[in-house]
């Protein structure tokens, strides 16, 4: 694969690591994800996974490499390495698949309301506890204004309007990478304001 550090290991020796560690060697079975880990770092920056980061992905892959690693069998006429790149890289793909297919993406954007039980939904509103949560929402909502750019701000509203990042991106007329970095960035602000 171009681009990617391959790791440099006499032919042979991740065979017998593999099958050590499906014996039970622990030892055996970090020194593969060790000496593999960069090279799903490189399988990994070639995709982009929506909704998710560079790390998301590494960890997809570092997924398939130990599934490469309790899975693999000598007999089936692959080297282990080749059979590692083959189960780090359909993972990472799986994932970039998954995301790009946006079935859970109401539950993936869904926010809780602070404070409420599904028990409270059943209650009758009292007017006074509406009143100051609707005052404590204005409040919160000033301070996350403050602390927001520009940039964020109109992405975060895009997104909690329902918009993909794609869409935001063509509506910003900003680059999906970009829109993606500022909706990470105004939700870990949005977090950081409610003290998570």
């Amino acid at each position: 694969m171009k681009g990617v550090n391959k790791p440099s290991a006499p032919c042979g020796e991740d065979e017998a690591l593999a099958l050590a560690a499906q014996g039970g060697d622990r030892a055996a079975a970090e020194t593969l994800l060790g000496r593999y880990k960069n090279a799903v770092r490189g399988i990994a920056r070639s995709y982009f996974l929506e909704g998710g980061d560079a790390e998301d992905l590494v960890q997809e892959g570092m997924i398939g490499l130990y599934g490469a690693v309790t899975d693999y069998r000598a007999d089936g006429g692959m080297s282990f390495k080749n059979f590692a790149y083959l189960c780090a890289s359909r993972r990472i793909q799986s994932a970039v698949k998954s995301a790009s297919r946006k079935k859970h993406g109401p539950l993936n954007r869904a926010v809780p309301l602070p404070g409420e039980e599904l028990g409270a939904l059943s209650v009758p509103c009292d007017p006074e506890a509406a009143l100051i949560g609707a005052e404590e929402g204005a409040e919160l909502w000033a301070r996350v204004e403050g602390a927001l750019s520009p940039a964020e701000l109109r992405a975060l509203r895009l997104y909690m309007q329902g918009l993909s990042i794609s869409a935001i991106a063509e509506r910003e007329k900003k680059s999906v990478k970009s829109c993606e970095n500022a909706v990470q960035r105004a939700k870990k602000k949005v977090l950081a304001l409610l003290g998570r």
